[in-house]
C-alpha cells in the first residue's frame, strides 16, 4: 500500500509541474478534459430537492490534502474513484483534474488510509438550462452546509442561476472539500 501512495504522489507532482509550465494540452470532442472549470455557491433553500434528477450518497477522504495537489478517494453510490486535483489558477475557477474509476472495494480500502476527516454527503443532480448543478448536502461534522457547483466550458461562460442559488463562494477555500475535511463546518 505504501508503494501505491508513493506512486499517486509522484503522478500528482508530475501533472502539477506540467500545469505550472503550461505543457498540458486541453483536449476536445470525445477525449477527456483535464482542466476543471467550476463555480461554487451556497444554497439558500431546500427547494432544489424538488428538481433533483438523481441523488447519491458520497463518502470521500484525502490521501493528500496539500492545496498544490490533492489526492481524493471517493465512493459514490456503488462506484469508487481516485481523483488528483492541482492547485487552482489565479481566478480560483480552473484547475487540473484527473479521475479514474476504481472498484468500490479498492476505494473502501484506500479510505482507511486517508487523512482524518472523511466527508459524508448526499449529492443531488439538477439540470437548469443547459447546465448540470451538483448540490451537496453535507452530513456529520459538516451538517448544515449545502453547496452547489456548476462545471463550465470557460470561466466567462454565462449560465442560468436557479432561484435557490445563494452567495458565490468559488474563491473561498473554506468551502473546498479538502479544507472541510480538516476544518469541519460545525467548528467555524
Amino acid at each position: 500500500m505504501i508503494f501505491l501512495l508513493e506512486l499517486i504522489s509522484s503522478i500528482a507532482q508530475i501533472y502539477t509541474k506540467r500545469i505550472r509550465r503550461k505543457q498540458l494540452t486541453l483536449k476536445s470532442g470525445n477525449e477527456i478534459e483535464m482542466i476543471e472549470i467550476e463555480r461554487k455557491f451556497l444554497v439558500s433553500s431546500d427547494a432544489f430537492k424538488s428538481f433533483a434528477l438523481r441523488k447519491n450518497h458520497i463518502a470521500q477522504g484525502y490521501l493528500n490534502s496539500n492545496p498544490e495537489r490533492t489526492v481524493r478517494v471517493r465512493i459514490k453510490g456503488e462506484k469508487g474513484f481516485l481523483t488528483i486535483k492541482g492547485k487552482s489558477n489565479e481566478s480560483g475557477l480552473s484547475r487540473f483534474e484527473w479521475e479514474k474509476e476504481i472498484s468500490a472495494t479498492e476505494a473502501q480500502e484506500l479510505l482507511a488510509l486517508c487523512e482524518k476527516g472523511v466527508i459524508e454527503k448526499t449529492r443531488y443532480e439538477i439540470t437548469t438550462g443547459q447546465h448540470l448543478f451538483e448540490v451537496d448536502e453535507f452530513h456529520g461534522e459538516n451538517e448544515g452546509l449545502i453547496i452547489a457547483e456548476v462545471e463550465l466550458q470557460s470561466e466567462n461562460e454565462i449560465f442560468e442561476k436557479p432561484i435557490w442559488l445563494g452567495k458565490e463562494v468559488s474563491h473561498d477555500e473554506r468551502y473546498y472539500n479538502s479544507y472541510l475535511s480538516q476544518h469541519p463546518f460545525t467548528s467555524w
